[in-house]
């Protein structure tokens, strides 16, 4: 009945790499990993979102900005806004929407 899930820990860090890890009608959490220097492309997200850096370090460009974010911070950001991440470091993170 319940089941605990290793997909977080086991993801490498290699280029880009992106794992589903929960999807209902009401939210959606994706796993994402980086490699030092890798960049996730510019894209838009259908709904407002939570990205929380879960170790590493990022940067997060929206609107001509730019946020650096380290273990254990969050960002929230708004649906239907371009944006990317660069990886300063192998990062891994959460994005909640």
């Amino acid at each position: 009945m319940y089941e605990v899930s290793n997909q977080i820990v086991e993801q490498e860090f290699e280029k880009v790499q992106v794992e589903k890890l929960v999807k209902t009608s009401a939210l959606e959490i994706l796993n994402i990993s980086l490699e030092k220097g890798a960049t996730f492309p510019k894209h838009t997200s259908p709904t407002d979102a939570q990205l929380i850096v879960l170790e590493g370090d990022i940067v997060f460009y929206i609107n001509g900005d730019s946020y650096q974010l380290k273990t254990r911070q969050n960002f929230s950001f708004p649906k239907e806004t371009t944006h990317f991440v660069v990886a300063n470091e192998n990062s891994k993170f959460l994005i909640i929407r």
